[in-house]
């Protein structure tokens, strides 16, 4: 059964490294949660290791640049791995081919003119209209605040006609900017894939991401590690494929499902609901603290 906590630190002694997801854990997508950035200065303080975990479809460097922007300090974290890193290796080896239908806001325009050392030398990607695609490369929607997926289902299914594959570089389906939930890439991914196209996916709950995450820290399969989330299907998922122990969030993406307190979930609806989704993390938590 999974075990409710009050605080970290009564199983930090436990593990060596957390792989803590952003959205919903460590912030809202406007402002950083105070008792989470101490949860994980503490970690660091008593000699543990921090990976951020996240599936921002963006390279991690802009995702430092939006931390520091809600005042996230550096001392909360050690390294930095996005699903946005994963499918921009995936995506200039030619996962999808050169010649690309790119579905992104212009704050992802990093993820297409910001090339990695290794894929300098690589043939150039090109974002091209629809008609002329050989893949498609899916950030989020053209414009999340008002669009849902199924404004994208005529197109989809002209890409599915001609067998194109799709790129998804943030395997989340939903995520909740302040009280606004919004849709993300993986909503038209999913969407895609019950068109009967072809979804490609390197975030969470998928192993290239922890691969990575592994690598940037030199871990070996001694490592002790947490995984830390909100999403059921993305965090706790991907851990529990990972045979990794998971801190489940339950005050973020399901906030609602857990009884009046979201710091203190009630055991039985807990139970109820993990039981649902056949899935049993380690521990559980109001939010992170």
């Amino acid at each position: 059964m999974t075990q409710i906590i009050r605080s970290l630190d009564e199983i930090a002694l436990n593990y060596d490294v957390l792989f803590c997801d952003l959205w919903g854990c460590l912030h809202n997508g406007i402002a950083a949660f105070p008792a989470a950035v101490a949860a994980l200065q503490g970690f660091r303080a008593k000699g543990g290791r921090v990976v951020l975990l996240t599936n921002a479809p963006r390279p991690r460097h802009y995702v430092a640049e939006q931390l520091q922007a809600m005042g996230v300090p550096q001392d909360a974290w050690d390294a930095i791995v996005s699903s946005g890193d994963a499918a921009q290796d995936a995506m200039f080896a030619g996962a999808v081919g050169r010649r690309v239908w790119a579905i992104a806001q212009p704050k992802d325009e990093g993820f297409f003119a910001d090339i990695p050392e290794e894929w300098q030398d690589a043939p150039a990607i090109l974002r091209v209209d629809l008609p002329e695609a050989e893949g498609i490369v899916c950030c989020g929607l053209f414009d999340d605040l008002v669009e849902v997926p199924e404004d994208y289902r005529a197109r989809l299914m002209l890409a599915r006609e001609r067998g194109l594959p799709l790129l998804c570089a943030n395997p989340d389906v939903v995520v909740d900017m302040g009280e606004q939930r919004l849709y993300c890439a993986g909503a038209l991914a999913q969407l895609y894939e019950d068109l009967g196209g072809t979804s490609l996916y390197f975030g969470k709950p998928h192993p290239p991401i922890y691969d990575l995450a592994r690598r940037r820290l030199g871990l070996d399969d001694s490592a002790r590690i947490l995984a830390i989330g909100d999403g059921i299907a993305t965090d706790i998922a991907g851990a529990v494929a990972e045979g990794l122990d998971a801190l489940f969030i339950t005050g973020g993406l399901a906030f609602d499902q857990f009884g009046p307190d979201v710091e203190n979930p009630e055991p039985a609806r807990l139970e109820e609901w993990l039981a649902l989704r056949s899935q049993n993390p380690a521990y559980a938590i109001g939010r992170l603290r």
